[in-house]
């Protein structure tokens, strides 16, 4: 059985231990106690030395914790160090996660129903729909209140049977690890916490989504929060320079540019409509009525994409006895279009053409379009259609 250093003293950064048991020619050590913390809960395990031995991964094994280690340790007493700036800023985002779901149900109703704590930023996920920008704003105001209350963050240890007041009820049994917020939370953990709460630091609510089964809050803590913070700052005023504005202003300066770039769309797709206009009749006149009186216009491109003819064709068929025959050769491609008074069902013609080319694609008696696994076949599929 490994003793649990972590579980009484968090700060504990250096320690010594016995091994006790050694496998994986020497790189999974066990130790008598530890003050590793493994993968659990959601939080991410320490990293370290174990005798100047990098320690790559702790794991939970139940009775024993194991650490698994970057090269061969032979030795039968260790010193162990965590990286603390990594212990630390756990530390933070765990306590930061207890305050923020403990004042999301205090002030919302809305119970937490899973953590995740990832290198960047740690996510709680909530029952219930999205929350406001009010909601999320008065959250927050209120648990950085509490941070600058510096309110006491204590360990202790209980049995099940007799701990009350737990923020979620637990399914062990036996003694369970409470972590209390005093006048806030307990809640039954047994990850790595802080002393009080001034030693989370900010705490920033950074993003809100809707899930299947309620929402996720995307948060960060302390140091986290402060960098997030600054380079949020730093984007903004690189933003607000090329512009030449202050980021105050952003906001409105974006606003005129969507307007603008939504204006100038519109007058490009005028533009695209009449030059493609102009084009069908161009094409249209320069083709001579078939036997059965259809003008049959054929356009051949290189290079895709297939949409890019779309528009071309619809104009050739909005003239009277047309059809319009699109074709690409990278990808190998065709599109069809077909005037009402042709009598010309574009989706079968197609259709009936890539099938004796190996060819997929279909579409409506209108507009059809379909692609061909060779350049080799668009020859075929295109006299196939022009011949029908």
């Amino acid at each position: 059985m490994t003793h649990r250093l972590y579980y009484t003293d968090s700060y504990r950064s250096s320690f010594d231990a016995l091994v006790s048991d050694l496998a994986d020619e020497g790189k999974r050590v066990y130790l008598d106690q530890t003050a590793f913390y493994p993968t659990s809960g959601g939080q991410p395990f320490d990293t370290g030395e174990l005798d100047g031995v990098r320690v790559l991964d702790v794991v939970d094994e139940g009775e024993r914790i194991a650490h698994l280690l970057a090269e061969p340790l032979r030795q039968s007493r260790v010193i162990g160090r965590i990286d603390w700036p990594r212990r630390f800023d756990h530390m933070q985002q765990h306590t930061g996660q207890h305050l923020l779901s403990a004042v999301i149900e205090e002030m919302l109703g809305r119970q937490t129903l899973s953590v995740h704590f990832g290198a960047e930023a740690a996510t709680v996920d909530l029952d219930g729909g999205l929350l406001s920008t009010e909601d999320i704003t008065r959250v927050e105001l209120r648990a950085n209140e509490v941070v600058t209350e510096n309110r006491p963050v204590e360990i202790r240890f209980e049995h099940a049977a007799s701990a009350g007041g737990l923020r979620k009820a637990s399914a062990r049994e036996g003694t369970l690890r409470i972590v209390a917020i005093r006048d806030l939370d307990r809640s039954a953990c047994g990850g790595t916490h802080v002393r009080a709460t001034g030693e989370i630091g900010p705490v920033l609510i950074r993003k809100v989504e809707r899930l299947r089964s309620g929402v996720r809050l995307e948060f960060v803590c302390g140091g986290r929060a402060i960098r997030h913070a600054r380079a949020d700052y730093n984007l903004l005023t690189r933003m607000a320079a090329e512009l030449t504005a202050s980021a105050a202003d952003l906001p409105q300066i974006i606003l005129g540019i969507r307007a603008e770039l939504k204006h100038l769309r519109t007058e490009v797709q005028d533009s695209q409509s009449e030059l493609n206009r102009l084009k069908a009749g161009e094409l249209y006149f320069a083709t001579d009525p078939g036997a059965d009186g259809i003008r049959r216009v054929l356009c051949r491109e290189e290079t895709g994409p297939l949409e890019r003819l779309k528009g071309l064709g619809q104009a050739v068929a909005a003239m009277p006895m047309a059809i319009f025959i699109g074709a690409t050769r990278q990808p190998p491609a065709v599109l069809v279009t077909a005037s009402k008074d042709s009598g010309v069902d574009a989706g079968k013609l197609v259709k009936a053409a890539l099938a004796e080319t190996g060819g997929r694609g279909g579409g409506s008696a209108g507009l059809a379009q379909g692609v061909l696994p060779e350049a080799a076949q668009l020859n075929r599929a295109v006299q196939k259609i022009l011949q029908f």
